[in-house]
């Protein structure tokens, strides 16, 4: 699951990230209320977190603005328990308003709680500059290209990479989504993934897109 936390505070957003990675979430976050539309537009998102300190247009704004074309569940964090803001946030389109400060806990169970109430999203396919991934068929389009075949490992490690276009996912987070565990073996054996895949995208004419970042992980980078 997805998760994008938008907040111009950074000591909170990390906090945020931290507790969410540790339950198992995808977590990716921004201080910029316009950096968060274009990634909106650009990748699938489970559920955005807006922060009430963002700049303008403000997370009032920002999320009526998301809501006009995204189903995906909204909530509101807020300093102060105002029956305005509630309101306010509400009227937007937000499914959830939480009070700061808040516990690790407590988030968690209220971010568990709205993905429960949320509809089910199912991915087909992913549309990232010229690549295009359909992830039932493992398939990927290069521009005009013919298809390319994948591996349901090759598939699944090239979506993680899409969903995070020009940023490093580390190798650990890579490790988690795509077998659970981060033991040698695991590390060893997505090497060994990320250089056949390579050889694929190389092949058909996607040379280099998929970079290492030493001692990190890996990024996928469209010109």
């Amino acid at each position: 699951m997805r998760v994008v936390v938008a907040s111009a505070d950074p000591d909170l957003s990390a906090s945020i990230a931290f507790s969410l990675t540790q339950a198992g979430y995808d977590v990716d976050v921004t201080q910029s209320a316009a950096d968060l539309s274009t990634r909106s537009a650009q990748q699938l998102t489970d559920l955005l977190m807006l922060d009430m300190n963002l700049d303008s247009p403000g997370a009032i704004e920002l999320c009526r603005a998301i809501r006009r074309s995204s189903t995906a569940p909204i909530m509101i964090l807020a300093a102060r328990d105002s029956e305005d803001d509630l309101v306010a946030a509400v009227e937007a389109g937000a499914d959830e308003y939480i009070r700061k400060p808040f516990s690790p806990r407590t988030l968690i169970a209220r971010v568990r709680a709205l993905a429960r109430r949320a509809p089910p999203r199912r991915e087909k396919t992913i549309v990232i500059g010229s690549l295009q991934l359909d992830i039932e068929r493992q398939r990927l389009r290069i521009g005009a290209t013919s298809e390319v075949y994948l591996s349901p490992l090759e598939a699944k490690a090239l979506h993680i990479l899409l969903k995070a276009p020009g940023r490093t996912v580390t190798t650990e987070k890579l490790l988690l989504q795509l077998w659970g565990e981060q033991q040698e073996r695991e590390r060893h054996t997505l090497k060994q993934l990320i250089y056949r895949l390579r050889l694929k995208l190389d092949a058909a004419g996607a040379e280099g897109i998929v970079r290492t970042t030493p001692g990190s992980g890996y990024k996928l980078v469209i010109e």
